[in-house]
């Protein structure tokens, strides 16, 4: 049985894993990935550690599933998105440590840019909003930082790329440098109506065209490993960034369908369909994953710290020695006791889309404890998620039948119910929920011909537990507007 191997490059860990033609999980490796902070608003990963971290967990999840490279049909690559890497054509050396996209060092960039009046533009060619979330503006930081980068990029000795195309370039040996639609969709500087690199936009940020990816479908086969990497040469298939693989993996591929995925941020995408819907809301119109001619669309709203804040309570707070530890001790209590937590650790992003405001702790008492503070961090995730789906709703004209849901916290059973609590729709969690990972995985099968189509990976999703909303309407109504009031005064507080 032909299987895939899908990478799954993410803000806090690389991951490969191994699927069958069944679409079920043979093998897994992770490795969790160091964070750097070189002062209050940046994040930086390197570049290197990444490659190596990334092969390292490839070779392992082939070991332990026991296969060889020829029993690997394709490779499909998934990954953190807008997360920026600069590196030197001819030896393949980083030119700096990757600016993440949750780094906010060009934030006076681009108030300079909407004070010049550019945000019409960016908005209309890219579905973008002017953010420091997005590559462009991390892109012209580093050619301006760097010594000479600029000039170089200009003579074409220097090549950028999401880490999609970072991890493409090294399983090649510097063969490829390619980036998809999904992907490219994030820089502000794709077309997403043309499918292109845009001059327009290249030239309002300053970026030379000699550094950037060519683009291929988000399904296809681009090229080839090098025979040392895996002892043979293996296919690569599939390239789309982290969430529009969840939607793919998902099997929303029709319009209406809805996905959200809990990782380190919260990402809820809606499939578009053929077209690239104008948010009146604050969401952004993005790239779906490409498995035809055509471009497909997807709305976007983002939620910068979602499962991060899980990790500071762990890592910053020491509440809590493992993520799992979160729920027992949230569900310990009944309620928050009127503490209400805005883990704007990064800003906020939609449908506020403010990188000054800060995290910010409400309603304490002497009588808070650590489970208090769980709780509201849990809630956090789920608030947050829920501003986007009335945003999303209200773009679309419709309530939202049902919200399939993935990633590491939708484990979180509390965390569900309270989901499903606030939307007034059903949370359907799958019985696989790598999503991301899987989605790699089947755009590659489809390109090597694993599945005839989209139908037929559809047949394999199945869920695992569907979660009813069981709060009175009024409720959680009322529980939307605390939740509104403590972004308020978060916003305050930053101004």
């Amino acid at each position: 049985m032909a299987c895939l191997l899908a990478l799954d490059q993410g803000t806090t860990s690389s991951r490969a894993i191994v699927f069958d033609a069944e679409g079920s999980e043979r093998a897994i490796a992770q490795k969790e990935l160091r964070q750097i902070y070189p002062q209050p608003g940046w994040v930086e990963h390197d570049p290197e550690e990444i490659w190596r971290d990334q092969l390292d967990v490839a070779r392992q999840a082939l070991a332990k599933a026991g296969l060889q490279a020829q029993d690997i049909a394709a490779i499909g690559i998934t990954n953190q998105r807008e997360t920026t890497v600069l590196w030197e054509r001819a030896t393949g050396r980083p030119l700096h440590n990757a600016l993440v996209w949750q780094d906010r060092r060009t934030a006076g960039a681009c108030e300079n840019l909407k004070a010049a009046g550019a945000e019409t533009l960016v908005r209309g060619k890219t579905g973008l909003v002017l953010d420091p979330y997005f590559s462009a503006t991390k892109l012209a930081w580093l050619l301006d930082r760097v010594p000479g980068a600029r000039d170089r990029a200009r003579r074409g000795e220097l090549a950028f790329g999401t880490v999609d195309s970072w991890i493409a370039w090294n399983l090649s040996g510097g063969r490829l440098h390619v980036t998809d639609p999904s992907n490219a969709s994030r820089t502000s500087l794709f077309g997403i109506h043309t499918g292109e690199w845009d001059e327009e936009l290249l030239a309002l940020f300053d970026i030379p065209r000699e550094l950037l990816p060519r683009i291929v479908r988000s399904s296809a086969l681009c090229g080839e490993t090098t025979p040392d990497l895996f002892g043979a040469a293996v296919p690569i298939g599939g390239m789309a960034g982290d969430q529009q693989a969840a939607l793919f993996g998902q099997a929303c591929h029709g319009a209406g369908m809805a996905k959200n995925t809990y990782g380190t941020g919260c990402f809820l995408l809606m499939h578009t369909g053929d077209q690239a819907v104008v948010s009146n809301n604050g969401l952004l119109a993005t790239c779906a994953a490409q498995s035809g001619e055509a471009l497909e669309y997807a709305l976007e709203g983002s939620v910068f710290v979602g499962g991060a804040v899980v990790q500071w309570l762990r890592d910053g707070l020491g509440l809590i020695k493992s993520a799992a530890d979160i729920e027992p001790l949230a569900a310990s209590v009944p309620d928050t006791g009127g503490v209400v937590f805005v883990p704007a650790f990064a800003g906020l992003g939609a449908p506020h889309w403010n990188p000054h405001v800060r995290g910010t702790l409400l309603g304490l008492t002497r009588g808070s404890t650590a489970a208090h503070i769980a709780r509201a961090a849990l809630e956090a995730i789920a608030f947050q998620s829920a501003e986007l789906m009335q945003a999303m709703a209200a773009d679309c004209g419709r309530p939202l039948a049902e919200l399939r849901v993935d990633g590491g916290a939708a484990a979180n059973n509390l965390l569900m119910q309270f989901q499903a609590d606030l939307l007034g729709a059903p949370v359907v969690r799958p019985r696989v929920l790598e999503t991301t990972a899987l989605g790699a995985a089947y755009l590659a099968g489809l390109a090597a011909g694993v599945w005839k189509n989209r139908e037929e990976i559809a047949s394999h999703w199945a869920r695992e537990r569907s979660f009813a909303p069981n709060l009175p309407q009024a409720a959680a109504a009322a529980r939307m507007a605390e939740w509104q009031r403590a972004v308020r005064c978060a916003l305050t507080f930053a101004e």
